[in-house]
């Protein structure tokens, strides 16, 4: 028999199931857990890694939630892990059983121990923080490995989930994965109407299969937003020449920084001076490093690596134009709507970035930024030049996307309805 949600002492609690906490990419969760409890969510966190960060966000220092980091590995320490099972396996008999063949037979058809993990990790998770307590809704961050972790800690503790899916987590997920997810989640919600398509498609696909009225489950576009507290609006660029090009991401092949060094090159080669700041590490960190230096612009680059966000905001002040070169990556990930095209646009630098994903749901083309097809760095370089050429005749460009972030990418706005779909789902009044 499972276990009631409503068991336990205490105000209605609402469980987030995270990748790691806090992390300093993902400054728009530990946002919106901060803007929720103001709100006066009750929430407790439960995170599958210990941050990895020596810094983070002051959004951070205001969260008042309790942390539970779950055990990452069977190994070196099983019995944090196995006990918890072993206690739950008594305590639901064939339930868990069930539970733990069908992530068996999961494991073994994708040849990945990943997924007896995840059941293990759900397990200890329903044991020791759900049963018997006020959670009553999980809301898992990433529809990959914590969706994965909130999946079977509902089935074994029988509270409800939901999650949110964000970009590489969709695209690189095996669709009949998924779309099992979606199916047994209580809703879903996305942060741009491009990956809300995608979802519901992969719904409508499923819609056939035996699973009664698996098809209706709502699927919700919010978009994140941004703290505008922290972006007043306005610039006071370094002195040009000079132009100073930012770009802030993480060094991954989704973000095109291959294409962006090109188009550097290629813009050196029209004669603008220029110096090249970016912020942010990845995987490609070494490979992009040396692209730069094959290409000769070592001299006009600096790399900063990875910055608390007082600085980058900084950053933004002072610089004459801000690039991203998003594309699709070889394994089909790709972003949503970076948050630092929204923050750039919030201060007032103007932003070049590309015509992919959701990217158009932000930017207008000519109308408050500049897009260009992906992976064409000579579009990219000549665009990049007609900006810092056009000085002040681009302020009203400036002031129209500053409006468009107020209007629809304020976190105090974009928050409201997930505050609204969470506070019914715990059952909050």
């Amino acid at each position: 028999m499972g276990v009631k949600a409503a068991r336990g002492h205490g105000a209605p609690r609402l469980g987030m199931v995270l990748k790691g906490y806090p992390r300093i990419s993902e400054s728009f969760i530990s946002q919106e857990i901060a803007l929720l409890e103001s709100m006066g969510m009750p929430i407790e966190i439960y995170s599958l890694r210990r941050p990895r960060e020596s810094f983070t966000h002051e959004s951070v220092r205001r969260i008042r939630a309790s942390v539970t980091y779950l055990p990452e590995y069977v190994l070196p320490h099983p019995r944090a892990m196995i006990a918890p099972n072993l206690r739950l396996w008594v305590r639901l008999g064939p339930r868990y059983v069930r539970g733990f063949r069908d992530a068996l037979r999961r494991a073994v058809d994708r040849r990945t121990s990943a997924t007896l993990r995840h059941f293990l990790q759900g397990g200890y998770l329903a044991y020791n923080r759900l049963m018997g307590r006020p959670v009553r809704h999980l809301h898992a961050h990433f529809c990959h490995t914590p969706t994965s972790v909130a999946f079977f800690a509902s089935q074994l503790s029988g509270v409800p989930y939901s999650f949110t899916a964000h970009a590489k987590d969709i695209y690189t997920s095996d669709p009949n994965q998924l779309r099992r997810k979606i199916q047994r989640a209580r809703f879903v919600v996305t942060c741009t109407a491009y990956n809300a398509r995608y979802l519901q498609s992969l719904l409508n696909t499923g819609a056939g299969d035996g699973s009664k009225n698996r098809s209706l489950v709502p699927i919700h576009t919010i978009y994140h937003g941004i703290d505008l507290r922290f972006f007043a609006y306005g610039t006071d660029p370094w002195p040009a020449p000079p132009f100073r090009v930012l770009s802030v991401g993480r060094l991954v092949p989704k973000k095109g920084y291959d294409d962006l060094l090109r188009a550097l090159k290629i813009l050196e080669t029209l004669g603008v001076d220029f110096h090249f700041d970016h912020i942010g590490s990845g995987e490609d960190k070494e490979k992009i490093h040396d692209l730069a230096r094959r290409l000769g612009l070592w001299p006009r680059v600096t790399f900063h690596g990875t910055l608390p966000h007082e600085k980058v905001i900084g950053f933004y002040r002072r610089s004459h134009v801000f690039v991203l070169a998003c594309k699709t990556a070889p394994n089909g990930d790709r972003d949503g709507i970076p948050n630092v095209l929204v923050e750039a646009m919030a201060v007032g630098l103007p932003v070049v970035s590309t015509r992919h994903a959701a990217i158009a749901e932000l930017v207008e083309d000519q109308v408050t930024g500049t897009l260009v097809p992906p992976a064409s760095p000579d579009t990219l370089a000549w665009a990049i030049k007609a900006v810092l050429e056009a000085g002040t005749s681009l302020e009203a460009q400036k002031r129209a996307a500053r409006r468009t972030v107020e209007t629809h990418f304020d976190s105090r706005r974009c928050i409201q309805p997930l505050e609204a779909l969470l506070r019914k789902a715990v059952g909050n009044p």
